[in-house]
């Protein structure tokens, strides 16, 4: 239900109110397949993960040699497709891939190595390689953890900690934005993309935000970014011209309050795609 909500929200409208065509594709389809039953008995759904990671390598292929996708969910599972995919596409223009991974959680962990068997926690794991992921698709380019910047992260594990540090994966959490604020080290990670002419891929999780404006998640993490960092975040991407497409993931309708969550989701997408301040209507107080 996460993608219609986003429609029910005026993601095609604010996008069109900018200037930008938008094509709404629908929803799409798992493909079917069979795998081995997975070596850890906790994993979750396999074979449809890795279905859904097969149907959305392909089309993000596709549809970024159209425009700039934009992938609607649901699990943030479907990163290891969408990911992929862009990083597939990158090769093929023969530039560099980067990664920007907005979210409470670092999502490195592989099949054999979750606790929960929710594989939402492995797409980071996935497209960078790591082993465990012998019943989804080939790599078709794999993603270079050096240029993956996590902003965000407050809830992460010890083997985790240990893997980003290993793979020298650019890591902001909320204490570094506490201490020094979102911005400069935004912008350190966008200069090197620009450097690099590089390929942007954006995972926007909803619990990068503070439950307080954003509860429609079922992973809540207290302690998580502002309405105004998280606008900062995405007029600064926008400046940037970098952004090459989007996930927008694990909206839960079920658990927001009257849509807000959806709604700020969408304004934030309306703040990358070139909405400013002063283009928001205000209501007068009566």
């Amino acid at each position: 239900m996460g993608p219609d909500a986003y429609r029910t929200a005026g993601l095609t409208e604010a996008l069109g109110e900018l200037g930008h065509h938008v094509t709404d594709i629908g929803n799409l389809s798992p493909e079917k397949v069979s795998v081995a039953p997975p070596a850890n008995p906790k994993i979750y759904r396999l074979d449809e993960n890795v279905g859904w990671t097969k149907t959305l390598m392909n089309a993000a292929q596709s549809a970024a040699a159209k425009g700039m996708p934009i992938f609607m969910g649901g699990d943030h599972a479907l990163a290891a497709g969408t990911v992929a995919g862009m990083a597939a596409y990158a090769q093929s223009q023969d530039r560099p891939f980067f990664a920007l991974w907005l979210d409470a959680h670092s999502d490195t962990h592989t099949p054999d190595t979750t606790g929960s068997g929710n594989l939402h926690g492995t797409p980071v794991g996935y497209v960078t390689g790591r082993p465990g992921f012998d019943a989804y698709p080939d790599l078709p380019a794999k993603v270079d953890p050096t240029n993956i910047c996590m902003i965000g992260l407050r809830s992460v594990d010890t083997a985790e900690h240990e893997i980003l540090r290993e793979n020298d994966v650019t890591v902001v959490d909320m204490r570094m934005i506490d201490e020094g604020g979102i911005a400069a080290p935004l912008q350190a990670f966008l200069d090197r993309v620009a450097a690099a002419n590089g390929i942007l891929h954006v995972s926007l999780d909803v619990d990068f935000l503070d439950p307080t404006i954003a509860p429609a998640v079922g992973t809540t993490v207290p302690g998580g970014a502002t309405v105004r960092e998280a606008h900062l975040v995405m007029e600064m991407l926008c400046d940037s011209g970098l952004v090459s497409s989007l996930d927008l993931v694990e909206l839960n309708p079920f658990l927001d309050e009257r849509g807000r969550t959806a709604t700020l989701m969408v304004d934030l997408t309306a703040s990358l795609m070139g909405r400013r301040v002063f283009d928001r209507p205000t209501r007068r107080e009566l």
